[in-house]
């Protein structure tokens, strides 16, 4: 059976553009140009994941998800301005799965649903214990790969799902340098490419995301011209 994505954005070009591509991939894709429409529809009938932009007239990309999780766990990915933070951390404390930042490639939108895809397969799989991949501990750091949850000393750290990945490439060998290319290869896919300098983006974001709940962290340390490491002292 096809999976069924739902875009919601005020801009045609968009839905055009993505449409096609996600039909080449094999996905059945429903479109809405407002809020409203979305919500009633995805209400009665959600898809198996929908792709949302922020910034819509009327009725927002945050308001459509607040009102969607009224009825429905339904993943959600949002697309935002890369100069929207705030708006993200919010998405995601709200509910929401992941983000992308326009301008966006459509290959990486694409790869970006299939991980969301995937770790909501896993969950609901349910395997048994020892199947599981069991919970990380890094000194401050829990990393939970079936729940997608990460603490630091107790507290919730938000992250995307690709951050996410980044860290656990990172936590899973505390010590070791990973370079850029490898840590490319742990969050993307290999028909994704990604500039070294979207690492580097990542790894600032998580150092942020982590100070905001200890403004001491400095787990992830960089070696100039090399890559990056977890260091658990």
């Amino acid at each position: 059976m096809s999976v069924t994505i739902a875009l919601v954005d005020d801009d045609r070009n968009i839905l055009t553009s993505v449409t096609i591509a996600l039909e080449a991939e094999g996905f059945r894709v429903r479109t809405y140009l407002e809020g409203a429409t979305a919500l009633k529809a995805l209400s009665e009938k959600p898809a198996d994941l929908a792709v949302l932009d922020i910034k819509m007239p009327r009725m927002d990309g945050m308001e459509l998800l607040r009102r969607l999780r009224q009825t429905t766990d339904m993943p959600v990915i949002f697309l935002t301005s890369k100069d929207e933070e705030i708006d993200e951390m919010l998405g995601l404390k709200m509910g929401a799965d992941d983000y992308i930042g326009k301008p966006f490639s459509q290959r990486l939108l694409i790869e970006r649903i299939r991980a969301v895809l995937r770790r909501v397969a896993a969950a609901k799989t349910a395997p048994s214990p020892k199947d599981q991949e069991p919970v990380l501990i890094r000194g401050r750091l829990s990393l939970d790969p079936m729940r997608h949850i990460v603490t630091w000393a107790g507290d919730n750290v938000i992250l995307t799902v690709t951050e996410f990945l980044i860290l656990q490439a990172l936590a899973t060998y505390p010590g070791h340098v990973k370079s850029r290319d490898q840590l490319m290869d742990a969050a993307y896919s290999d028909d994704i490419y990604v500039d070294d300098r979207t690492i580097d983006s990542h790894i600032k974001r998580l150092r942020k995301k982590f100070r905001a709940v200890d403004p001491e962290f400095s787990a992830i340390e960089t070696l100039y011209g090399v890559g990056y490491r977890y260091s658990e002292t």
